[in-house]
């Protein structure tokens, strides 16, 4: 991607890292059931044959997270941040497209693009733009990739970016904790919220130390892209290789798949300080990123697996990166493009999914609740008293995937959301397929819960 730009005062910087998980206590009705537990985890439920540790957890930064910043992303729960990256704006038709599409947020904006189209259409941006702004503009952009290019160190910074000459002092030296702060210092004094997108290098190439002082010291939501489709290189021994800690290359099958979506909010949201304190968002390529050729373009229902495994792994927002440098169809604008029809289809499925179950999203995740037998993760989410089970495949193949859920022993069904199916339930335990690394099904418990949730 094209590095950006923007940044964040200290004080703003302490105040977003301050604890925002909030606990709940699960109760039920069954006696000598609930006792008293660590922070953290909340409760005790025993049914007959015993004793299970359910931690129920806010998502990343609380619910209300965006409200202290102004003007600011919706904490409404019903709103979700599905953006797109660098786009432009000239006109009318551009907003209608991107709106029927499902975005409702830009993620840094070219140049020539009007942001008075972006502000009367009701929708969201987070930029760089020196000069322009208005309440369309919710956040700042502080930099792109800035870990790969900078580097992790504090050398001094000569303003340039990649292709433009040396970028640090000395020469080969590391500078982008230097451009993060350079960044932030040239943000307007605001209460908008920052946001920086990094790379490979929080991903592979640093320590945690490294990639963590990246992660949690210049802005207030962050990002990490890795193409697990798209990049060919990815599965080296320096990219995989590291992620996996094989100390070798990793197989196509194991790195060129859905669930590395997943993995990589798990590695950003490991290196947030304090645990939870603020959202992690995914990035989703929606085109063909490499100029070569001869690697495949991702396709529809890998842009949707992505999608999921991203949320499943507690993604709090959605970017899609939305250029092709090669491939069949060059584009800055895959989700406008003709050529690209198909995968723009799925994606305004996938978003209208995505907004339709905001509210289970932004609502607490329920731990330990399910067990599955068969290669899938899940997220476990409790929303006005309902338990929702999102659950995306991981390995290649077919497979039956058994679930076992306490205090779901007298629910009849699971409701398998958006295809219009049910799955009979007996004892708390289900069966369902799943055809292959990119397949994904989201249920809802039927039948209400034999235990009570409430905040503590």
């Amino acid at each position: 991607m094209t590095e950006q730009g923007l940044g964040t005062t200290p004080d703003r910087r302490d105040r977003s890292r301050r604890p925002s998980r909030r606990a709940l206590r699960l109760v039920v009705p069954v006696v000598l059931v609930t006792a008293a537990v660590a922070a953290g985890a909340v409760a005790v439920l025993r049914d007959h044959r015993e004793e299970y540790l359910l931690d129920v957890q806010e998502v990343d930064g609380g619910p209300a997270y965006y409200d202290r910043f102004s003007p600011s992303l919706p904490s409404d729960p019903s709103q979700f941040p599905i953006g797109v990256w660098l786009e432009s704006v000239t006109s009318e038709a551009d907003i209608r497209q991107d709106a029927a599409a499902g975005i409702n947020l830009y993620v840094g904006l070219t140049e020539d693009s009007d942001l008075s189209l972006i502000r009367d259409a009701g929708m969201m941006v987070i930029h760089d733009l020196e000069g322009k702004v208005g309440e369309e503009t919710v956040g700042w952009l502080v930099s792109d990739e800035a870990d790969m290019w900078g580097g992790p160190g504090e050398d001094e910074w000569t303003g340039r970016r990649p292709g433009d000459g040396d970028i640090c002092t000395p020469a080969g030296g590391r500078c982008g904790y230097t451009v993060q702060t350079t960044r932030l210092e040239g943000l307007p004094n605001d209460n908008r919220l920052r946001y920086s997108n990094y790379g490979k290098g929080v991903a592979f190439w640093e320590t945690d130390e490294e990639a963590a002082r990246f992660v949690n010291n210049f802005q207030d939501v962050v990002s990490v892209d890795v193409y697990w489709y798209t990049d060919e290189s990815v599965c080296g021994l320096g990219e995989g290789g590291n992620f996996f800690g094989t100390e070798a290359p990793i197989a196509p099958a194991q790195c060129h798949r859905a669930a590395n979506y997943g993995l990589t909010v798990d590695r950003v949201r490991a290196l947030v300080d304090p645990p939870g304190s603020r959202p992690v968002w995914a990035f989703v390529e929606v085109g063909h990123p490499f100029p070569d050729d001869s690697f495949p373009t991702i396709t529809p229902e890998q842009v949707r697996a992505a999608v999921w495994s991203s949320l499943i792994h507690g993604a709090r927002g959605i970017v899609y990166f939305n250029h092709s440098f090669g491939g069949p169809c060059p584009t800055q604008h895959a989700l406008r493009d003709p050529c690209y029809t198909d995968v723009r289809e799925e994606v305004t499925r996938v978003n209208q999914q995505v907004a339709d179950l905001a509210p289970v999203l932004n609502s607490p995740s329920v731990q330990d609740f399910v067990r599955v037998d068969g290669d899938v993760d899940t997220l476990v989410k409790l929303h006005e008293g309902s338990l929702y089970v999102l659950a995306a495949s991981r390995e290649q193949g077919l497979a039956e995937v058994r679930f076992s859920m306490p205090c779901a022993e007298d629910s009849p069904t699971v409701t398998v959301l958006g295809e219009s199916r049910t799955v009979p339930v007996n004892g708390g335990r289900f069966t369902d397929s799943f055809g292959d690394e990119t397949a994904v099904h989201l249920y809802r418990v039927d039948g209400e819960p034999s235990c009570r949730f409430s905040t503590s």
